[in-house]
């Protein structure tokens, strides 16, 4: 017998690289109690396989599987592990080894025999699948007693469940996982409820009873460094705390910060919550359906205690049975529910079903759970929570006892519930799925075992032009270490081959970027002929992209995202919903440039200045550099860009001439000086401008609320942040002029010794900037300076074949000084602030614009889009058909909305949306098409153009109109833009402006002119 005591017991390392999406989601203290966790998980069908893999993938000590039944065809519906040639073969067994291939860190082990419960004794969470009602009593009555935490989950076709019991005094230490809230403070009130006033009317975001402490308050110093003190929101900008009324009196400054309290949890057994039942409510539509779904499926366990199976696929007879049990037992229940038979026979219709977007649903679900239990990060369900997608079933097929009758293959699983008629739609469909990264891959996952497009006219095209990297290992689970390196798209299909051999050659694998460049591939004839097309993209502008041509081809959209827990679901359906670009999310926050520049407060402005610095030292200049060197007529180009032409040369020859290094050391001296400039100097001068002491025009202190009053630094190499600055800059700078570096600090702080900083002496007229919109003296360009630069320049020609090498940021390679060099910047710049500096996770996090990660949110958005995608198949039809998803798997929170209907304009009587347009075949010439839509249509078009080319309007001159009229639309296009269509383009789009028969402006469709 192999238990998890034989697992190795030492803690596995965290390793950043693998793992550095998600530790930005759940941070190291986490990650180090998830890696000091034995999981075990029973059921290696679809959903336990699911659960696996996710944990394994999110780095827990061990993962130990039990589940000695064999191999049955109809589990490949799910198990994405399994093979046809496995089948009779023990489940665990089988799936242990392509399991532990995930993720080196995780052991996977089996254990075999009989699950008894003196097994249980050495594992931290407990997770059952596929498990009878009685087997989960008896196993939590021991987890519950014994401290051990519990999750009893199901799957039954397109119904599922969890019910957690993590024991009596389950602590949270942070609910969220949101980062704390900080702000600054106005005023502090002397009050037996101490009123706290925010800065500048700035809004606090705190709620109710969290905590916050205080630092940096001028007067009543009592409330630095306080113990958490719990708060009252009195409004928007004002909070109250305890008593201040003994205090010292506020005199200035003050930063709130926000404390996470850890939270005690309640949980009972399973035994005691079953007739006292609380839910997490999933769907809010739904609202009365837990509560008799939790009845439902103790009536279905009761079924299989007494046949040994579960209800035969839409059999009527056993559906009844389900039905009165259900009946029965909310009948000895003291708080009844109202019973809905169709809903309780919907459950035993398709009970025996098990189709893989339900099976990712909970599956992510239910993992994020574990690493709950494991951690204590984020709120877990409080207790059960049921979840259906009856909606997802066909509205225009009749489900029978025979259609849905198992036939033996590995389709049984879906064909149970959805039937064989709509199973053959599903093989049928063609779907384009661009990229194949984390969503993408779970993506996929899901269609190789709900067999999209295996049919005869059916295809699945991917594309995506990234290679994987390490870090993708950790969530984007197609992938293997060795295929670190290969190209996503290719690997990825191949790897969903191997899942299910009838998906060979029915996916198409692209390497091309979707965007205007590639027309020529994705072009009229690739569009017309899918059926759909679903995104799994991180950027906005390939999203906005794609949804423009599902718009113009009226091709059904299925858009989702994740960012740490978080994520999102939208359908987009032809002359139905609006599209994704319809709707636009916030833009990102932004930080003034003169707060960057002067008057950082916070340590997100030094590391975003410290980014900016590394770009304008490293990467710019030598790209200019070198395009001086390579470009004949560069001055001369650079001469029209008026006030930045000085700035750009003189940073050519500062790299060619002034700065260029002789050696390494020379390196060193630049980084010296660059030192004294950016954390002395400069800060000399700003205090020259503005002394301590200032007043502005108000009376107030310059140096007041969120401007600190900065402090000029003294170096000192035996300071590691400023040598480490040094020895970071000096690399960089060396790497631009290929010179080879170093890393010695003694070597470095030898040559610091004998470096003499010339003293600074602070200018006057020097004019900073205070304000964002404050208007800066326009700069005068001075002739004969430039002149003088120009002439320093080394002629181009005495510097053939010689380049410099630009410094491409890269936030992951821990070796090249990149986010070396910006953590330690950002923190000297903190120091002069007096701001908490942060270390390099933080500074990689916030520099890198790193978008957090998890697999645990992945999974479940995709079987979500992919519930969505069964009810494009079936071409529903109606609005409340579609649901948008909203999940944080933190809170925990999910929640569904009807998409927002298309908006509806209207032009003499006819209604269009921002699906409709006028098609128009031939290639008409300009008089022909103003006629036809004069005659056609009764519009008179008085400007007509074609993406910025104008081709005709109502004030062009007589002589420029007779030229053109008689041209033909692409001939018209052509003389303009003075290029060629491409032989590609079949259709052009034309907009118009038009007067309506009344002579009125009016909003109309674009035009599709079809010219091939």
């Amino acid at each position: 017998m192999s238990t998890s005591m034989d697992v190795d017991k030492t803690e596995p390392t965290i390793d950043e690289g693998l793992y550095s999406r998600q530790l930005y989601v759940l941070g190291h203290e986490a990650m180090k109690k998830m890696s000091a966790s034995n999981v075990l998980i029973v059921g290696m069908k679809g959903l336990g396989i699911e659960i696996a893999k996710n944990v394994v993938l999110a780095g827990v000590k061990s993962v130990t599987i039990y589940d000695p039944e064999p191999v049955r065809i109809c589990d490949l519906s799910t198990q994405f592990f399994l093979r046809e040639e496995d089948v009779g073969k023990p489940r665990a067994a089988v799936s242990a080894p392509r399991l532990a291939e995930l993720n080196q860190y995780v052991p996977v082990s089996v254990i075999e025999g009989e699950l008894t419960i003196d097994k249980l004794q050495s594992f931290q969470v407990v997770v059952l699948t596929e498990i009878s009602l009685k087997k989960q009593l008896e196993i939590n009555d021991f987890t519950h007693a014994n401290g051990i935490k519990f999750i009893a989950t199901d799957v039954r076709g397109l119904f599922g469940t969890v019910f957690n019991d993590f024991g009596s005094e389950f602590i949270v230490n942070d609910a969220s996982g949101e980062n704390p809230l900080t702000g600054m403070v106005a005023a502090v009130s002397n009050e037996v409820e101490g009123v706290i006033t925010c800065l500048d009317e700035t809004r606090h975001g705190l709620e109710d009873g969290t905590y916050v402490t205080f630092s940096e308050i001028k007067g009543m110093v009592e409330l630095n460094g306080c113990e958490p003190k719990k708060i009252k929101v009195l409004g928007p900008y004002t909070f109250a705390i305890d008593d201040t009324s003994n205090f010292g009196t506020y005199v200035d400054g003050g930063i709130f910060t926000e404390v996470k309290m850890p939270k005690t949890l309640n949980f009972k057994s399973l035994r005691e919550s079953l007739q006292k039942p609380e839910f997490l409510i999933a769907d809010f539509a739904k609202f009365d359906r837990p509560a008799q779904l939790h009845v439902g499926f103790q009536a279905l366990h009761n079924f299989v205690d007494i046949h040994g199976r579960l209800p035969h696929p839409h059999n009527e007879a056993d559906a009844e049975e389900v039905y009165q049990t259900t009946k029965s037992i909310n009948n000895d229940w003291e708080d009844k529910v109202a019973i809905d038979e169709k809903l309780i026979k919907e459950l035993a219709y398709g009970a025996t079903g098990d189709v893989s977007p339900m099976v990712a649903v909970f599956g992510g679900l239910v993992a994020q759970e574990i690493l709950k239990a494991c951690s204590g990060k984020f709120h877990p369900i409080h207790q059960y929570m049921y979840f259906d997608s009856l909606e997802s079933l066909p509205n225009d097929i009749s489900l029978t006892e025979e259609s849905c009758r198992p036939i033996g293959s590995r389709y049984d699983g879906q064909i149970a519930v959805f039937g064989r008629e709509f199973h053959n739609k599903i093989t049928n469909f063609r779907e384009f799925l661009v990229g194949s990264g984390a969503i993408g891959c779970e993506m996929l996952k899901n269609w190789a075992m709900m067999v999209l497009g295996i049919g005869p006219r059916g295809i699945v095209h991917v594309t995506d032009m990234d290679s994987i990297e390490k870090s993708n290992l950790n969530r984007q689970f197609l992938f293997r270490p060795d295929d670190v390196g290969q190209l996503k798209s290719e690997t990825a299909a191949k790897a969903i081959a191997k899942m299910n051999p009838d998906m060979t050659n029915k996916v198409v694998a692209h390497q091309d970027r979707v965007g205007a460049e590639t027309e020529n591939v994705y072009d009229d004839r690739f569009f017309e002929e899918l059926d759909g097309v679903t995104n799994a993209l991180d950027n906005v502008d390939a999203r906005k992209y794609m949804d423009r041509r599902c718009v113009y081809f009226r091709k059904p959209l299925l858009e989702s995202g994740t960012l740490g827990t978080k994520g999102n679901t939208q359908v987009v359906i032809p002359h139905l919903t609006e599209s994704y670009s319809s709707s636009h999310d916030p833009p990102e926050k932004s930080f003034p440039s003169c707060t960057l520049k002067n008057f950082p407060n916070a340590i997100e402005h030094t590391i975003q200045w410290a980014r900016y610095l590394f770009e304008g030292l490293f990467r710019i200049p030598a790209e200019n550099a070198n395009l001086y060197l390579s470009t004949p007529n560069f001055v001369e180009q650079t001469l029209k860009q008026g006030a930045s032409a000085k700035e750009i040369l003189e940073g050519v020859k500062t790299s060619l001439v002034t700065a260029k290094p002789s050696g390494f050391e020379a390196c060193i001296l630049w980084a010296r000086l660059r030192f004294e400039e950016f954390f002395n100097n400069n800060i000399q001068q700003l205090l020259f401008n503005f002394p301590r002491d200032s007043i502005t025009s108000s009376g107030t202190l310059f140096w007041s609320g969120p401007k600190r009053a900065p402090d000029p630094l003294v170096f000192n190499y035996n300071d590691d942040t400023q040598l480490e600055f040094i020895i970071a800059g000096a690399n960089l700078h060396a790497f631009n002029y290929n010179i080879k570096g170093e890393t010695d600090k003694e070597y470095f702080k030898a040559v610091l010794r004998k470096i003499e900083v010339p003293k600074f002496k602070p200018k006057s007229g020097i004019k900073i900037q205070v304000q964002e919109n404050e208007p800066l003296a326009a700069e005068t360009t001075d002739e004969k300076e430039i002149q003088e630069i120009i002439k320093i320049l080394p002629p181009a020609s005495s510097l053939a074949g010689y380049r410099m090498t630009p410094v491409e940021f890269e936030k992951d390679d821990d070796t090249n000084f990149h986010i070396a060099f910006i953590t330690a910047a950002s923190n000297l710049r903190a120091s002069n602030y007096g701001i908490t500096p942060a270390d390099t996770y933080k500074t990689k996090f916030i520099a890198g614009k790193i978008i957090p990660a998890i697999a645990t949110t992945t999974s479940l958005v995709a079987g979500l889009v992919c519930l969505e995608l069964y009810k494009v198949i079936a071409g529903k039809s109606k609005l409340e058909d579609y649901k948008n998803g909203f999940v944080n798997l933190a809170l925990p929170f999910i929640g569904f909305s009807e998409p927002i209907a298309m908006k509806v304009a209207e032009y003499h009587e006819t209604e269009w949306s921002l699906w409709d347009r006028f098609d128009v075949e031939g290639d008409l010439t300009l008089q022909e098409f103003l006629d036809h839509f004069k005659n056609k249509f009764e519009l008179e078009i008085t400007m007509l153009s074609a993406d910025v080319s104008m081709l005709y309007s109502f004030f062009m001159p007589k002589k420029k109109l007779e030229e053109r009229k008689n041209l033909r639309i692409s001939q018209l296009i052509e003389v303009i833009t003075k290029k060629r269509i491409s032989p590609h383009v079949r259709a052009i789009t034309l907009e118009m402006c038009v007067n309506d028969r009344d002579g009125e402006d009016v909003e109309v469709p674009y035009v599709r002119l079809v010219i091939r």
